[in-house]
C-alpha cells in the first residue's frame, strides 16, 4: 500500500463538476492499494501518515504531525500509484489490487482516519470515479510512504 502525502494549505476533490470534499490546511493523500495488501496494513499506514511530522514547529522545523497541527486529511483513491513502470513507456497495472479489495481497504483506511482525527477533519474522494483534484501544495512538501510490508 502506498500513500503519497502532500502538505497543503487547501485541497478539494470534485466529481462531475461538483465538489464532494474540501479541506483547509492539512494533508492531501493519494492512496494506492496493491495486490496482497491487508486490513492491518491499511490501519498501520493510516497511523504512520497521521503521525508523520511534516508541519513546522515554533522554530520552523518539520516536527509536528497533522493531528497536533489541527490540520485535516483529504483521502483520494489513486490506483495508478500501484503501476509497474519498470519497463517500456506504458504503465502496467498488474500490481494493483482488484477493485473490490482496493475499495474495501480504501474505506477501512478512511474509517481509521475518521476514528483518529474525527469525521469533521477527514474528507474523501469517490472510489472508481473520474475525479478532479485541486490543491495548493505548501512548501512544496511531498512524501511517498509505504506500508510496512514494503518500506
Amino acid at each position: 500500500m502506498k500513500g503519497l502525502i502532500q502538505r497543503v494549505s487547501e485541497a478539494s476533490v470534485a466529481v462531475e463538476g461538483e465538489t464532494i470534499a474540501r479541506i483547509g490546511s492539512g494533508l492531501l493523500l493519494l492512496l494506492g492499494v496493491e495486490r496482497g495488501d491487508t486490513l492491518n496494513e491499511a490501519k498501520d499506514l493510516c497511523r504512520k501518515i497521521l503521525s508523520y511530522r511534516i508541519f513546522p514547529d515554533a522554530q520552523g522545523r518539520m516536527n509536528v504531525n497533522v493531528v497536533d497541527s489541527g490540520g485535516s486529511l483529504l483521502v483520494v483513491p489513486q490506483f495508478t500509484l500501484a503501476a509497474d513502470t519498470s519497463s517500456g513507456t506504458r504503465p502496467g497495472f498488474s500490481l494493483a489490487a482488484a477493485p473490490e479489495l482496493a475499495n474495501e481497504l480504501y474505506s477501512a483506511f478512511t474509517d481509521e482516519a475518521c476514528n483518529e482525527l474525527g469525521d469533521e477533519r477527514v474528507g474523501a474522494g469517490c472510489f472508481g470515479a473520474d475525479m478532479k483534484v485541486a490543491l495548493v501544495n505548501d512548501g512544496p512538501v511531498t512524501f511517498l510512504l509505504e506500508s510496512g510490508r514494503r518500506g
